[in-house]
């Protein structure tokens, strides 16, 4: 077994976890669940990695719409290129805060243009793309690979709950493609156990062999209620733990547990300016509801240790 949590100070939120883990796993607890059935679902941004001061996906599309407005100037001028080109990460970051609170204009201009930036490759072209971006991208405030901007206490906690027969997905409004190439290395999550949003595909042959191609179109943005339904669709499960941070991943907690399973629900709170950053925009609903239904608010300033690996324990 994994070690308990040790980048958890000891406070009730890490007691709520060990005493949930510890009375669904004892096989004379009322409430034990069969390994097959402990599942546990987790958002990524926000959630199991850094998503300030900008997502990592949008940092990813930025660049290649910026690209795309440098080599076509008529681009300068139309959202998302314009934001792009400029550097106006304050677009993007409102696109998201919108969209966490159920306005969606914008959202559906971001995805217009990464339905033109990323649309008509092969699935395996796109994850090239993405891998390439991980191995040379940096996080703007802490300047480190993007790969080392995970959460030291979820990874840890992943790790806890896999040794104790979970079997743990993401479920997240981020794209599925671009988070699958690298969840194995950052989490041990493996491509086929991550749900997200995704494009249209098709499937085509010619003479280089059959292909999934990717659209231009959005298939769907796995977000808000769309997460219940996929986990269900894609899982045929419901989850005993479920955890996020934003009012997008309300269904999702909701989901978790039913009638006849207890359930855990994990809400990340991001209040620690000194060591990440301090913001409730996108979540405030979320944490209104989990004071009135008593969800387990993770506050990352009095109960993680350490945020990032890198970082080291001052606590």
């Amino acid at each position: 077994m994994t070690d308990r949590l040790s980048s958890w100070n000891d406070t009730p939120t890490k007691k709520a976890i060990l005493d949930f883990v510890a009375k669904v796993t004892d096989p004379k607890n009322a409430d034990y669940v069969p390994p097959e059935e402990r599942i546990a679902t987790f958002d990524n941004d926000g959630t199991l990695w850094s998503e300030k001061p900008v997502q990592i996906q949008i940092a990813f599309i930025l660049k290649r719409l910026a690209a795309m407005a440098e080599k076509d100037p008529s681009l300068r001028q139309p959202q998302p290129w314009k934001a792009a080109y400029e550097k106006d990460n304050a677009w993007f970051g409102d696109v998201v805060t919108k969209h966490y609170n159920g306005d969606d204009s914008g959202m559906k201009v971001l995805m217009g243009g990464v339905g033109k930036a990323f649309g008509e490759m092969t699935v395996e072209v796109f994850a090239a793309q993405a891998v390439d971006y991980f191995k040379t991208a940096r996080h703007p405030k802490y300047n480190v690979s993007y790969l080392e901007v995970t959460f030291q206490p979820m990874v840890e906690l992943l790790g806890y709950l896999e040794a104790n027969s979970f079997t743990t997905y993401i479920v997240s409004g981020g794209g599925r493609d671009f988070m699958r190439p690298v969840t194995q290395q950052l989490y041990g999550i493996p491509p086929e156990r991550v749900v997200g949003s995704a494009f249209t595909e098709s499937f085509q042959v010619d003479d280089q062999g059959a292909h999934i191609m990717r659209g231009s179109g959005i298939d769907f943005v796995d977000d808000g209620p769309a997460k219940a339904v996929h986990i269900w669709d894609r899982i045929g499960r419901r989850p005993i733990i479920a955890g996020g941070n934003a009012n997008g991943d309300i269904p999702m907690l909701q989901f978790a547990g039913g009638q006849d399973r207890p359930a855990l629900r994990l809400l990340v709170n991001h209040d620690d300016a000194a060591r990440e950053t301090d913001y409730t925009a996108g979540a405030e609903k979320a944490m209104n509801l989990a004071e009135v239904q008593g969800w387990t608010v993770v506050s990352i300033k009095n109960d993680w240790k350490q945020v990032f690996a890198f970082q080291g324990g001052n606590q």
